[in-house]
Order: C-alpha cells, then sequence, then structure tokens
C-alpha cells in the first residue's frame, strides 16, 4: 500500500510517499481502508519535533530518538471496514467510520489497523468522509477543555483563535451548551466565524480582548497564542482561562466521538474545511498548515472515491 512515511524529524521535506507493507488485523482489531485523512498542528509539531526544552528528553523516548517510532503520522480518520479480526463483535465489513487514532497515529496511509474498543464509531451519516475527518481533533481537543472549564449555559466564554481546527469547533460546541460566545479571529475571517454562532467577533488586529470592557467566564485559548497573564484581565470573578498550550494533552474519549456523531447528524455543529490536499501532497499541506493561516481544517483525501 502507499502511506506517507516521516523519515526522520525535520520540515515537511522528511516526508516520503512510499509503498509499505499492508498491515493485519489481529483479532480485536479492523483494518480500515482510509478515504480521508488530516493534518492537523499537532502532527506538525511531532514531524520537526517542536518541544519545550524541559519536555525534550521525555517526547523523544516517548516519539523515537533519531525519528519518529511511528513512521506514519495522522490522528484522525475516516474510511471503510475492509477486514475485522475474529473476534470483533462491534463491526462489519463494509461499515464506514470515523476515528481517533491518537498518539497511534497510521491515518496518512491507505489501510490501518484498530482496536475495535478504540476511538472508532460509525461516521455521521450525514457527513462525507472528508468532512468526518475533519472533525475528530478539533471537536475531542474543545471538549476536553470546556470540561476542565465546567462548562454550563449562561456562561460568557471567549474563544481565541476561533478560526482554527479547535477553534470553529469550539464556537459551535459552546453554542451547543448554552454559552454566550465571543470569537476572536482576524478581519478575513469574521464571516466564517459568526456563521458558526458566534454572538460577537473581536478582531485581535484591531481590537484588544482584554481591554477590560468584557469580561468572560471561560477564556480558551485554542492556538496557544494568548498569554495567561494577559487573558486574566478578561476573567470574570471565578474565571477560568484555559489554553492548548501548556495544560497537558487533550483526554479523547469515545463518548465524545458519539457525542460529535450525534451534534452532526442534528445540525448542530459542521466540520469546516479549508483546503483538500491528495495524499502524495502532504508534505505541500504541512507548509500551509505550518503558516498558522488555516480556517478550519485541512484534509487529505486518501482515497477518492467517495471521500467528497
Amino acid at each position: 500500500m502507499k502511506a506517507m512515511i516521516c523519515t526522520k524529524y525535520g520540515s515537511p521535506d522528511v516526508l516520503e510517499l512510499r509503498e509499505v507493507p499492508k498491515p493485519a488485523p489481529k483479532d480485536n482489531e479492523i483494518l480500515v481502508k482510509v478515504r480521508a485523512t488530516s493534518v492537523t498542528t499537532g502532527d506538525c509539531r511531532v514531524r520537526g519535533f517542536n518541544s519545550p526544552l524541559s519536555y525534550w528528553i521525555p517526547m523523544r523516548i516517548f516519539l523515537g530518538i533519531r525519528k519518529p517510532r511511528q513512521p506514519i503520522l495522522g490522528v484522525e480518520l475516516a474510511g471503510e471496514v475492509e477486514e475485522v479480526g475474529k473476534a470483533v463483535t462491534r463491526f462489519r465489513k463494509g461499515d464506514r467510520i470515523y476515528a481517533m487514532t491518537g498518539m497511534r497515529f497510521g491515518g496518512y496511509a491507505e489501510y490501518t489497523c484498530m482496536a475495535e474498543d478504540g476511538l472508532v464509531a460509525e461516521k455521521p451519516a450525514n457527513a462525507t468522509f472528508a468532512e468526518a475527518a475533519g472533525v475528530l481533533f478539533g471537536g475531542t481537543t474543545a471538549l476536553h477543555f470546556f470540561r476542565k472549564a465546567n462548562i454550563r449555559a449562561g456562561h460568557k466564554v471567549l474563544v481565541y483563535g476561533a478560526s482554527g481546527a479547535v477553534g470553529t469547533s469550539a464556537v459551535q460546541l459552546a453554542k451547543h451548551f448554552g454559552a454566550e460566545v465571543t470569537g476572536v479571529c482576524s478581519a478575513a475571517n469574521i464571516e466564517l466565524v459568526k456563521s458558526l454562532g458566534a454572538d460577537k467577533i473581536v478582531d485581535y488586529t484591531t481590537e484588544d480582548f482584554a481591554d477590560g470592557t468584557e469580561h468572560y467566564d471561560i477564556v480558551f485559548d485554542t492556538v496557544g497564542k494568548a498569554a495567561k497573564s494577559r487573558a486574566r484581565k478578561a476573567l470574570a470573578p471565578n474565571g477560568i482561562y484555559v489554553s492548548v498550550e501548556g495544560q497537558g494533552v487533550a483526554k479523547e474519549r469515545r463518548e465524545d466521538v458519539l457525542l460529535l456523531k450525534e451534534l452532526i447528524e442534528t445540525g448542530k455543529i459542521k466540520p469546516v474545511i479549508d483546503r483538500l490536499y491528495p495524499l502524495e501532497q502532504i508534505p505541500e499541506a504541512h507548509r500551509y498548515v505550518e503558516k498558522g493561516h488555516k480556517k478550519g481544517n485541512v484534509v487529505i483525501t486518501v482515497s477518492h472515491e467517495d471521500s467528497l
């Protein structure tokens, strides 16, 4: 099968398309024909080994010393069950699924194996493979941090970086939980963020969300660029600041995969896709994501059949 291999840590040029053996499922695994995957900021950090100095040694030990121990990156995907192990009961050949592979990676390939009790579920019926492949990373991350902040109806929530993969999910999920949402983005993305349900918009190029005029129960920094010292100025009494930067890895739960499926099928949230690239152009997709200006998600069509 074809797979994009991360040959060592470095620039997008270290990614190479190669022929590798097709995996075979273990007794408790399903073999997935990958229709679509995505390029996340997490993929880019692993490929470039962008780690704080204090975590450098443990992260090298965990990920791999000279190159990623799992050379096929990709943390979310959508596809079709090609084969099931003899102990599998939840899935059958032909089932259309979407899944988070997490730190097992494996999405940048034509096929991958997953445990049936992993973060995998039938994909939303009203979503294409491409759309389904671009919702779990941002959605599960947003749900993790909103749980951490104990979001509830009536809260005033500020989403910093509201037009990114995590931000577009966070705006929609905060509205689902009954919050009043202010999205922080550039002028170019105002209409997008409004369309996702944001009640108010702050254009960070001309306005300061922490100027003291508004105070929020939750300030959620979805891109790691709003300093805690600054964000505190925008917090209401007993308000909570949460950030994707420096507050640990988001804990992914199967319940969240099922919740996101339900919310997509009922029209409560919608995946946002900026660009589509074929498998062989993953290095170019990494370059685009690293510019830091994507709107929503960058999706890779691994198999063009039924991806769109």
